[in-house]
């Protein structure tokens, strides 16, 4: 880890943290508390959703209008612009695109076309973390910030591998910047999902998982794939994506970082409230290890 005590942390004259966990648990909360406090906030989610992705979200929102005559003339004819307004708090342009697998009457897609799309945002979402160092220098040298916070997307855990110490993702964000696991409780597994279950969102899946899942839908609820409810699915999937991805939360963070828990970051109401909760786990670490 780039800061092994509290002391390192504290006097470093430049700090850099990068936050996962679980969306919903307070990461862009954070994130947003430190930028209004002068740190650089990184979104990892956003930069997929206009470097990486926004020309196909682009596309997704044109092919969509050509389908209406008159919308179908303006574009042709460069009349009018289509475009995505992404933003830190709105990512809905990106959780649209990427869609669900179903009844195309219900807004499903083709099984194939959400695979690929899925595939899509792996390629970008490992692309977006490998920038981070980039911006940590980008956000310095260009902008004058000494301190910079990488808001990283709940899927980070499925395009990595925690166990490996050689995992060439994880070894370039841990030389770079603090990695640090919000953990939830039990309690906000199951307020996560009861929010998931008022309306559910798309999500990126590992693709063995996605297969698995998928198939056990098909298997237990009988319907064929073009008959799949979108919403449905994804439903059923979320409290298993919750299962599947904690335990790769937790070997991030043993091997990788450290750990603080999501009702301490939900006291968190300034910059200096983080500094002294990452202290605070630094020193538990610390303890742990002796």
């Amino acid at each position: 880890m780039i800061y092994e005590t509290r002391a390192e942390w504290m006097d470093a004259a430049r700090k850099r943290v990068l936050l996962f966990g679980m969306s919903g648990l307070g990461k862009t909360r954070i994130s947003s508390i430190l930028r209004d406090g002068g740190w650089f906030h990184y979104s990892i989610d956003y930069r997929i959703g206009t470097r990486y992705m926004g020309e196909a979200i682009a596309d997704n929102f044109k092919r969509e209008a050509m389908k209406v005559p008159l919308l179908r003339e303006l574009l042709l004819s460069d009349s009018v612009r289509i475009a995505s307004n992404i933003t830190f708090d709105n990512l809905a342009p990106l959780s649209t695109y990427l869609g669900k697998p179903g009844d195309p009457a219900l807004g499903g897609l083709p099984f194939d076309e959400y695979r690929h799309r899925q595939n899509q945002h792996r390629e970008a979402e490992i692309a977006a973390l490998l920038d981070t160092p980039h911006f940590i220098d980008r956000a310095h040298d260009l902008y004058g910030y000494d301190n910079f916070v990488c808001d990283s997307g709940g899927s980070i855990c499925e395009v990595v591998n925690p166990d490996s110490r050689t995992d060439p993702v994880l070894s370039v964000l841990s030389r770079h910047a603090l990695m640090v696991w919000i953990e939830g409780s039990e309690a906000h597994t199951a307020d996560l999902i009861r929010r998931f279950d008022k309306a559910p969102k798309p999500m990126y899946y590992r693709p063995e998982f996605l297969l698995e899942c998928w198939h056990a839908y098909l298997s237990e609820t009988g319907r064929m794939p073009g008959a799949v409810d979108p919403d449905a699915f994804v439903r059923w999937t979320y409290a298993r994506a919750l299962a599947h991805r904690q335990p790769r939360y937790a070997a991030m963070a043993a091997n990788w970082g450290l750990r603080v828990a999501a009702d301490e970051i939900a006291r968190v109401q300034t910059p200096g409230d983080f500094r002294e909760l990452i202290g605070a786990a630094l020193d538990k670490r610390a303890s742990q290890a002796a």
